[in-house]
């Protein structure tokens, strides 16, 4: 494999994510393809100060993302925008 080729696929095995929190605060990530999402979701929530089981993960598509998930499980393309909600428990008052 020569030079040329070689930085062609280290280019195509990462991609570029931003992550947009409940604030419209946007934080990038270049994450290989193969990772699980919980390394990004691990940095975001430390980076950010929030606590996992108060916000979600969701895909522009509108598809909760699991930690185990990869980008590449997800088809995610470079650029792509995952957004971090709120996670509201309940819903109904009586």
């Amino acid at each position: 494999m020569d030079g040329e080729n070689f930085e062609e696929q280290k280019k195509v095995e990462h991609i570029n994510l931003k992550v947009v929190g409940p604030d419209h605060s946007e934080i990038a990530f270049k994450i290989k393809r193969t990772t699980p999402l919980d390394k990004l979701m691990n940095a975001y929530l430390q980076k950010t100060g929030q606590d996992r089981n108060a916000v979600r993960f969701i895909t522009a598509n509108g598809d909760r993302i699991q930690p185990s998930d990869t980008p590449e499980d997800l088809e995610l393309e470079d650029g792509e925008q995952i957004s971090v909600t709120v996670q509201q428990l309940g819903g109904h008052v009586y």
